[in-house]
């Protein structure tokens, strides 16, 4: 089980070499953690976007390009479509967004000819690591799904359940969030919480996965506060997954664990043929970095 975000890279080391298709390469944040990537023999790259930018940027931070393949499509939707085609196609293992909308990104992977749809749910899967907890924490879904239904949380909780587990987490252990955890028709994130909880007593999401529902944030990580409110429950402040019930709870949750907890991320897209590398163009390149890292370890235990 990989506790933190230097076992995570030690990881992508140490296993079978992983090849990443960037899309829209041309940026310079994503290009240091490429060529950092490269560096520590996480993976093989492929820069699909504008040339001679690449090139430009590549010299700024003497970047060897002869180490990577260079693929000229200036044209933004056409460099998505070929990064995410060289997947498809199994030239390369995962795709990275670069200097791109995320919508033109995800246009490709679903795309009917060379994209990587399948029959489940796109989610977004973010993993921190805290000074304050004790491993490694999954919240999911903060930048992919608004207000997903019961069927549609299923999906990004089976999403989250997938990716820690190629972490190592033999078991896994959900919280689903609520503002409080008593069951009450007036707030749905708590009646789908006690769901999602019956679901997974029923073998829903597969062996080894525990889920508890509805519960606060409080109680999720903190066995302290479990123990002064006489909760109890063996996911009580051993969360590893964190579902949240609404897209702002999660861009509000995890942006607080960044800019107020100063707390190190990577994240994914799961839910396509393969990971698909989501970072936000403030994230710095340690984050990118990690965030390769991440979609090579998946990629490599899908």
């Amino acid at each position: 089980m990989i506790k933190n975000l230097a076992e995570l890279i030690k990881q992508a080391k140490t296993q079978m070499k992983m090849k990443l298709a960037v899309a829209a390469a041309q940026d310079h944040d994503v290009l240091m953690a490429v060529k950092e990537a490269q560096e520590l023999g996480i993976i093989e790259g492929i820069l699909v976007g504008d040339e001679e930018e690449i090139k430009t940027i590549a010299k700024e931070i003497s970047m060897d390009l002869s180490k990577f393949e260079v693929i000229n499509k200036a044209d933004l939707m056409e460099a998505a479509l070929k990064a995410v085609s060289l997947v498809s196609s199994g030239a390369a293992d995962f795709v990275m967004k670069g200097i791109i909308d995320t919508s033109i990104l995800l246009k490709a992977v679903l795309d009917k000819e060379v994209g990587l749809r399948t029959d489940r749910l796109l989610s977004h899967v973010m993993v921190y690591e805290l000074e304050a907890y004790h491993k490694l924490l999954f919240l999911t879904d903060g930048g992919m799904n608004i207000q997903p239904s019961l069927e549609e949380k299923k999906g990004i909780l089976m999403n989250a359940v997938l990716s820690a587990k190629a972490l190592g987490n033999k078991e896994v252990k959900v919280a689903c969030l609520a503002a409080k955890e008593k069951v009450s028709e007036k707030m749905p994130s708590t009646v789908d919480g006690a769901e999602l909880k019956n679901l997974a007593g029923e073998g829903a999401f597969g062996d080894g996965v525990m889920v508890e529902g509805p519960i606060a944030f409080d109680l999720a990580v903190s066995k302290e506060a479990a123990e002064i409110k006489g909760y109890k429950s063996s996911v009580a402040g051993e969360a590893d997954i964190i579902l949240v019930p609404t897209i702002e709870v999660g861009n509000g949750v995890g942006k607080a664990l960044t800019y107020m907890a100063h707390g190190k991320s990577a994240g994914i897209i799961m839910g396509a043929k393969a990971p698909v590398v989501l970072v936000s163009r403030a994230d710095t390149a340690e984050t990118k970095l990690y965030s390769i890292a991440l979609g090579s370890v998946v990629a490599a235990n899908k």
